[in-house]
């Protein structure tokens, strides 16, 4: 039957994460580590705010773009975080996760053939979107050297005159490295030069360890030039609500809503009323949790340090992402024998592009009893390797 699908469809390849998701349902007394989902529950006002939000019957269709409420929320939430401002009324648009903003962002602004620049390792969903709207993806493959932070000199080098946007994927879903001002004002500079754009996705921008995140839309020049994409995921813990957002000038803005509007119509109405609770009063959860991850990231790097497993230290996200290259196996190889000999489920460096070879992603969303006890079995592999 595949002749009749679509080769586009067919040449994409499952993603990496979920391959191992699907095996540790298979097994029994398996530690995973593999999912980037938190482990707290969604705040009990943000539950409740949905929860009397059906009560009351708001079940209908929001506008296509998402409540007025909520959209003046994002609005009032990057201007306090970042000193932004986006109109509600036309710079905002909500989304089913922040996936689907990455998905109509891209597709509202590339022709057939234009390139977009993708560091790697980064997020699954990027390449095959790009694919998928009928542009080239052309891959930077960042450097552990560099933190596995995206250098002025490598973009240069990746920009032609077919570029429409770079992917900015900090703070970084697998590797937890981050951009600072500094990082960030050197690539404006090329940006504003060469005249693209940028996606910044900044689902993580609430995970910051080492100092506040920068949006690269605040620098001088860039708001005009940023689609930035954030939402509710990881911050408030909202992974099922399915709700995410888009912040761009408001021609871009019109022509993702659009796609929305034929794709999605409009994104969950509970989720949006939960969601605009979150952003008026979840600031002090934000900050719990944030000081829980931060627990966690300290205790699995000093782990690896103990079992000398080098990692450089991440100050962003829930990952880290150490480097297992001394064993001589692929990190397929490695992440695999680990499941099955160790069962401690952990995803592949590859997973997320080629230059996740020779690494690791582990997960700190988890409880710190179960890293406890997934650092005792890694442990327990790392010796027996050693010593055979």
């Amino acid at each position: 039957m595949t002749k009749e699908l679509s080769n586009k469809v067919l040449a994409l390849k499952p993603s990496g994460i979920r391959k191992f998701f699907d095996l540790v349902n298979e097994m029994e007394d398996v530690i995973s580590l593999g999912v980037g989902e938190p482990d707290f529950d969604t705040p009990w006002h943000i539950r409740e705010e949905g929860i009397y939000s059906l009560e009351k019957g708001k079940t209908f269709y929001t506008s296509n773009s998402g409540l007025k409420a909520l959209r003046q929320e994002i609005s009032n939430y990057i201007k306090r975080t970042q000193n932004i401002d986006y109109n509600p009324d036309n710079e905002v648009i909500v989304t089913v996760g922040g996936s689907e903003a990455i998905d109509i962002g891209i597709r509202a602004l590339v022709n057939d053939g234009d390139e977009v620049i993708i560091p790697q390792p980064s997020y699954v969903s990027y390449e095959p979107c790009t694919i998928l709207a009928n542009a080239v993806p052309v891959i930077i493959n960042l450097k552990a050297e560099n933190e596995f932070r995206l250098k002025p000199e490598e973009l240069e080098k990746a920009i032609t005159p077919k570029t429409k946007i770079l992917i900015l994927p900090f703070p970084n879903n697998p590797t937890g490295s981050i951009m600072d001002k500094n990082d960030l004002e050197a690539i404006a500079k090329i940006i504003i030069k060469n005249d693209i754009y940028v996606m910044s996705d900044e689902i993580y921008s609430e995970l910051s360890y080492n100092e506040k995140h920068v949006s690269i839309a605040s620098l001088k020049g860039m708001k005009d030039r940023t689609i930035l994409i954030n939402g509710f995921s990881k911050s408030y813990a909202m992974t099922g609500w399915r709700l995410g957002y888009a912040c761009a000038p408001k021609e871009i803005i019109k022509q993702m809503t659009k796609i929305h509007q034929f794709a999605i119509m409009c994104a969950p109405t509970t989720s949006q009323y939960a969601a605009t609770e979150a952003l008026k009063n979840g600031d002090e959860d934000v900050k719990m949790m944030r000081q829980s991850y931060n627990q966690r990231r300290r205790f699995l790097l000093n782990a690896f340090k103990e079992m000398n497993l080098p990692c450089f230290e991440p100050f962003g996200a829930f990952y880290v992402f150490p480097c297992i290259k001394e064993f001589g196996m692929t990190s397929e190889e490695f992440a695999t024998r680990l499941l099955q000999e160790e069962r401690v489920a952990a995803v592949p460096g590859t997973a997320f592009g080629e230059s996740g070879e020779g690494h690791l992603r582990i997960s700190y969303a988890y409880s710190l009893d179960n890293l406890k006890k997934a650092m005792e079995r890694l442990k327990r592999f790392i010796d027996k390797l050693r010593n055979n």
